[in-house]
């Protein structure tokens, strides 16, 4: 009993050591940052800012043209015959072009649902920029959690090795018992290795995502916690209908199709010219014009083409977003499907095997004691407490990063 009772007092020494005080590197502070700081979604932004100034462009009149020239007689110089001969004169001319009624405000309903369109791309950077930001952060919260895994168990092994040590010392145990521990032993300085790798590749991602320099220090981020999962799958692909960005674009592009086929239908239309001038004639009375041009479209092969054209481009709009639609009713469903299979392995291991797990280590330590076990099942219960742990956290950190792309695709939060 004197044996468990100490392994058990390592093992909380261990926790403590490992749980150092750290400053704590809060979830939602990491989004807000990366939001403020990341290029892409400026980029997105600024993209709009210039979208939104097609319309007023695209519905403006076309500039007006002013001419001005002179008649001669006689001689080829300003003012030849002026005041005496009738087509001798000096003027101007002012034009303006007319497009018929309703094109220019089509036109730019199309550019503004072009404006449209193009800020979705915000709200789908912002989603995508949070939902990266999550995963590494939740990436990152792992590396700790498995760091004090190994740490914690690392501690206890190394008491097993010291007490088989102690009984080998006294012929109570054979080598080999001595030589598995030390074996152990390396295999867990192995994975704190690769942790601690894995640990700073997600520090750099992090970084990067906030903008800073790869090699600013972090803070750890909060522990990982199982929450309740009790979507439906059905519900999250209506919010994924109603709020995704991408969804939303390629609705806006088919509405944008829909009106550049009443644009190219109105070309059929006429557009005008209006056209007035004054002529100075010198001691004859000055002469006036005005007109009027009208532009026939004759050319009607040419808009029908143009309105079969546009037509298609619906259809190509609508199936797109069909598409669009079922690529991320996929990926949802994937989603979906790892996120409540990580939460119910994780619950399952956290309630049921880890408990069991640790039962049986207590039990063949205290057997061990006694003789009544060799070392080897010590060590072997040890190994399955140790991957049991390992496999808990790994089902916890993935059930956090599918719940995170399941809010990109929906655009609504999941987990509270």
């Amino acid at each position: 009993m004197k044996l468990v009772l100490g392994l058990f007092i390592a093992m909380v020494v261990a926790t403590t050591a490992s749980g150092q005080p750290l400053g704590r590197l809060a979830l939602a502070d990491v989004v807000a940052d990366a939001l403020k700081a990341n290029p892409e979604i400026a980029a997105a932004e600024q993209r709009y800012a210039a979208a939104r100034l097609r319309p007023v462009q695209e519905r403006s009149l076309p500039d007006p043209m002013v001419s001005a020239g002179y008649n001669a007689s006689g001689k080829p110089f300003p003012g030849a015959g002026l005041g005496t001969e009738p087509i001798a004169n000096i003027g101007f001319m002012v034009s303006q072009e007319l497009p018929y009624p309703g094109k220019r405000q089509l036109r730019g309903a199309i550019a503004a649902r072009e404006a449209d369109a193009v800020s979705q791309d915000i709200d789908a950077a912002r989603l995508t920029i949070a939902s990266r930001v999550k995963q590494a952060y939740y990436r990152l919260a792992y590396t700790y959690l498995a760091g004090d895994v190994l740490t914690r168990n690392r501690a206890l092994l190394e008491t097993l090795l010291a007490v088989s040590e102690g009984r080998y010392a006294v012929g109570r145990a054979a080598q080999q018992d001595v030589i598995k521990a030390q074996t152990q032993l390396s295999i867990l300085e192995l994975q704190q290795q690769r942790i601690e790798q894995q640990r700073a590749t997600r520090v750099g991602e992090l970084n990067a995502l906030l903008g800073r320099p790869p090699t600013s220090t972090l803070d750890r981020p909060d522990d990982l916690v199982l929450t309740p999962f009790d979507q439906v799958l059905d519900a999250l692909v209506v919010l994924a209908v109603q709020h995704a960005p991408m969804l939303q674009r390629d609705r806006i592009m088919v509405d944008r199709a829909q009106i550049a086929v009443a644009s190219a239908s109105r070309e059929f239309r006429p557009d005008f010219a209006v056209t007035g001038g004054y002529y100075y004639m010198g001691a004859m009375p000055a002469m006036y014009e005005f007109r009027l041009d009208v532009k026939v479209p004759l050319q009607r092969e040419r808009r029908t083409a143009a309105v079969a054209e546009q037509t298609r481009a619906v259809d190509a709009a609508q199936s797109t977003y069909e598409s669009t639609r079922l690529s991320l009713q996929g990926r949802l469903q994937e989603d979906y499907q790892m996120a409540s299979t990580s939460a119910r392995l994780a619950r399952l291991y956290r309630d049921t095997v880890l408990p069991q797990a640790r039962l049986g280590l207590e039990s063949s330590m205290t057997s061990y004691q006694t003789g009544a076990v060799d070392f080897l099942s010590v060590l072997t219960n040890f190994a399955s407490v140790l991957e049991y742990e390992m496999t808990y956290f790994d089902e916890l950190a993935s059930y956090h990063t599918a719940v995170s792309r399941l809010e990109e695709m929906t655009g609504t939060p999941i987990v509270h």
